[in-house]
């Protein structure tokens, strides 16, 4: 067996040797064969002074369409605040109709029409209410609840013996809230102990 290993041996010694001088052979080649493919200093800057202007041609570019957008975005931003309360003033103009009509209408009666007035502004109320309603605002309805400063803003106080105290007894301009926000407070008279 020492025998075989050894005969392994001598076998491999000069196989590894001949791969050796086969890699150092090759070696001086691709070294002959580099200088040749290795651009020059002034290839290499030419290059890179190409793809800088390429890169630059590139950010100016992306620079404009940057401006592009901002200027959009600016105009459609003008555009919204200008034209933001459209839908809801296209619903007010019949209310506004409804109100010339029933001016036309008073003016041609004379006297005696007070009656049919009264119901065509009524009616045009009705509409005006409907047409807020339709935007979220809703009346807040203060008389008889208790006083509340988030909702009601307190004008006065009168004595009253049929109210507890703090609760409002009058109203004296209604109150709304937009989407469950304070749009405008309601103007209370509040109700306070009588004195004895």
């Amino acid at each position: 067996m020492a025998k075989k290993s050894e005969k392994l041996k001598e076998q491999a010694l000069p196989a590894a040797e001949e791969t050796a001088a086969e890699t150092v052979e090759e070696a001086p080649a691709a070294e002959s064969e580099t200088p040749e493919t290795t651009p020059t200093l002034e290839e290499q800057l030419a290059a890179a002074q190409e793809e800088a202007r390429k890169n630059w041609d590139l950010y100016l570019r992306e620079r404009a369409d940057l401006e592009n957008f901002r200027r959009r975005a600016q105009k459609e931003k003008e555009d919204l605040a200008r034209f933001a309360n459209e839908n809801i003033l296209k619903e007010l103009l019949p209310v506004l109709d409804n109100l010339e009509r029933a001016l036309e209408h008073a003016r041609q009666e004379g006297s005696g029409g007070e009656e049919s007035l009264r119901q065509g502004v009524e009616m045009t109320l009705g509409l005006f209410a409907k047409s807020l309603e339709k935007f979220g605002v809703t009346p807040i309805q203060a008389e008889g609840a208790p006083f509340d400063p988030a909702w009601h803003e307190a004008m006065g106080q009168l004595e009253s013996a049929d109210h507890p105290a703090n609760t409002v007894v009058k109203e004296l301009q209604k109150g709304y809230q937009l989407n469950g926000r304070l749009l405008r407070p309601t103007l209370v008279m509040v109700a306070k102990a009588p004195v004895a």
